[in-house]
């Protein structure tokens, strides 16, 4: 059974899938985080308004070295708060906007965007890493329950979808597979059908997909995202990459074929 634990602080040692996810990714500068879109994220790692590739590339291995070692969130910062503060990303600083050239005064450096920073790549790059366990292992265990963490951080929509359980190769999963937004906790179960059968359960239908307008302010593209799931999350990591992938070669070749 696979299972993407939700902690607070630390991450156990991952699996060498995790890893390999991780350091496959190449370096991409950013202001926004509205900048870099949803499956993107599995190819670049980005920090908003970090332009200077070196620091990025910095802040990038000590994420790395975080993975690898299973490092708590005051591992991490202590390992690259004094490389931000030496390079001076930190604090409140006046940046230029290349998008429309104006200065602002924007947030650089923090404790609670390291926070953000440590979390959400170290979630992604679990869930990636999970991912190729549960198609290993999906003819013996097709089955993932969604698993929430039922307390009173816990999102509305997300405490309803705790305990669906659908084929792991369902559509719903392809926008709904946790983590589903910025420190998003929950996580999904993979089980067997004697699993469900043991647990008083049978495979559950896929609940519709509601969604809501929203426009990215950056690039003014109207999107409709899933509710219940903050926006540039709702792809599934370690999965959509494989299927960007596979659509952008078979759109090629139907090019090539026109020619």
């Amino acid at each position: 059974m696979a299972r993407h634990n939700a902690v607070e602080a630390r991450f156990d040692l991952p699996p060498e899938e995790a890893i390999r996810f991780f350091r496959r990714k190449g370096l991409r500068t950013s202001f926004s985080w509205k900048d870099v879109w949803t499956v993107e994220h599995e190819a670049a790692f980005t920090v908003a308004k970090m332009a200077d590739v070196d620091l990025l590339a910095d802040v990038r291995d000590a994420v790395d070295q975080a993975i690898a070692e299973g490092q708590t969130l005051a591992q991490f910062k202590e390992a690259i708060i004094p490389r931000l503060v030496k390079a001076g990303w930190w604090g409140v600083r006046e940046q230029v906007d290349p998008a429309t050239q104006r200065r602002e005064l924007v947030q650089l450096g923090s404790p609670r965007r390291l926070q953000t920073i440590f979390r959400t790549n170290l979630m992604t790059a679990y869930s990636a890493g999970e991912w190729a366990q549960i198609e290993q292992t999906a003819e013996d265990a097709p089955f993932l329950m969604y698993d929430a963490v039922d307390d009173n951080r816990t999102r509305e929509q997300h405490r309803a979808w705790n305990g669906i359980a659908l084929r792991w190769d369902d559509p719903w999963w392809r926008t709904h597979r946790p983590p589903n937004g910025w420190n998003c906790r929950c996580s999904v179960i993979q089980l067997s059908g004697e699993d469900l059968h043991a647990m008083g359960k049978a495979p559950d239908k896929a609940p519709p997909v509601k969604r809501r307008e929203w426009v990215n302010k950056r690039t003014g593209e109207v999107m409709q995202v899933p509710l219940g799931i903050d926006p540039g999350w709702d792809y599934n990591p370690g999965a959509d990459r494989k299927s960007h992938l596979d659509e952008t070669l078979a759109t090629k070749q139907a090019a090539l074929r026109g020619q």
